[in-house]
């Protein structure tokens, strides 16, 4: 890297998706308060994402709905109702 271009609080952060389980090693500037301990033994600044490449549907090519609140349901419910 080149000295003098990155900010002050360039460091590694640990990525962890929620949806896969999955964890990645990158350079962020990030802030966070959580930690973790990642494969190495040391421990980095962790952010915990909702969905990352290892489980959005683009990346994966799995036709899946990522529906936290239950929005579908709901509207299925009011559907029915009208329908009946």
């Amino acid at each position: 890297m080149k000295k003098d271009i990155h900010p002050d609080t360039y460091r590694d952060v640990i990525f962890a998706d929620l949806a896969s389980g999955e964890k990645f090693l990158i350079g962020s500037t990030v802030r966070t308060t959580e930690t973790d301990t990642w494969t190495d033994g040391k421990e980095y600044p962790k952010l915990t994402v909702e969905i990352s490449s290892k489980s959005h549907p683009f990346y994966t090519g799995e036709d899946r709905t990522l529906d936290k609140a239950g929005r579908v349901e709901r509207f299925k419910q009011r559907a029915a109702k009208k329908a009946s």
